[in-house]
């Protein structure tokens, strides 16, 4: 098997709890939208924001903010919806109202891949410029606990570091996975939101995690996270080779569209992300956090070994041939 020399990674439920998406940014964005709109509706910075939305969704303010209640309240994943919320979001975390809580193993794994000399990138559902911001604003102390674990691995008392499998084996698709994820977004091009500028003092330190990436994906510049040709789109436009791409996201569809287009992929399992059927358990590999994914650079080519599973108390990993 060819070494991994890139990862790919999704945001929510796998690198960010998905409680701080729902519960933090979400709200924020709902709570700032009436001002803005107020303020901004006529403004040419806010107008190609506006005219995204379907027309009978942009006749006034009060439709619009409706809409945008309900596409929330649903969690529809579409690109105007996810433009406007990076619009939105970028005044918060200017002012330090909240900043970005990523798992504890996130930047420490992230640091030891970019110096090991993989390439990393970004697929998610959010804008591209919601991403950057995400990763502009890290609060490393605000990190959801390393002791937090599922309520399988809780059972189980963790899992065995025996490789039984290559990554290769447990890669196949089936239709009517258990998990999906919607798709539709467009890379904000805006640089400032429309709230007014807060006077409070930024009261959390954080962390500029951006230069960790060499590339930035959402649906509308590599398309439906669940097709496989949106990961045949990703590896091309960074001249990657889909065999040497490793795929990490907390759902299945996506962890089967990648498989589809060639990479390998692992699926996260965090704590509060949804529960993952047995069939999907048995046929794909599973990690709990990044660090239990170890990239080894060896003389003749990189290994990956992947601790996961605790439900079948056995690690599968990605073996060289």
């Amino acid at each position: 098997m060819e070494s991994v020399r890139y990862v790919l990674l999704d945001i929510e439920g796998t690198i960010c709890p998905i409680s701080f998406v729902k519960d933090t940014l979400f709200p924020h964005a709902i709570k700032a939208l009436p001002d803005v709109l107020a303020a901004k509706w006529d403004d040419d910075a806010f107008k190609p924001y506006r005219e995204a939305f379907p027309e009978k969704h942009r006749a006034f303010p009060q439709a619009l903010m409706d809409h945008v209640a309900d596409l929330t309240k649903r969690d529809v994943k579409v690109a105007y919806l996810k433009n406007l919320q990076g619009f939105l979001w970028e005044e918060g975390y200017r002012t330090g109202a909240y900043s970005t809580p990523l798992f504890p193993d996130v930047a420490p794994q992230l640091q030891r891949w970019k110096e090991a000399g993989l390439q990393l990138a970004i697929f998610s559902s959010g804008s591209v410029f919601a991403q950057k911001l995400l990763f502009e604003h890290v609060n490393l102390n605000e990190s959801t606990t390393s002791k937090e674990c599922s309520a399988d691995e809780t059972e189980t008392g963790g899992y065995d570091s025996k490789l039984v499998e290559t990554l290769s084996q447990k890669c196949t698709r089936v239709t009517g996975s258990s998990i999906g994820k919607g798709a539709g977004k467009k890379e904000s091009e805006a640089s400032e939101s429309g709230v007014e500028e807060s006077a409070a003092p930024r009261s959390k330190p954080v962390e500029d995690l951006r230069g960790l990436m060499s590339g930035w994906f959402d649906t509308s510049s590599a398309g439906s996270k669940t097709q496989a040709s949106s990961y045949r789109n990703i590896v091309d436009s960074m001249k990657w080779l889909s065999s040497q791409t490793l795929f990490l996201s907390d759902n299945v569809q996506e962890i089967d569209a990648a498989c589809e287009a060639g990479l390998k992929a692992i699926l996260i399992d965090r704590p509060g992300n949804a529960p993952i059927a047995q069939v999907d358990r048995d046929r794909l590999k599973v990690a709990h956090s990044l660090d239990s994914i170890v990239v080894q650079r060896m003389v003749s080519a990189p290994s990956v070994d992947v601790a996961h599973d605790a439900q079948a108390a056995v690690n599968r990993g990605i073996e060289n041939t």
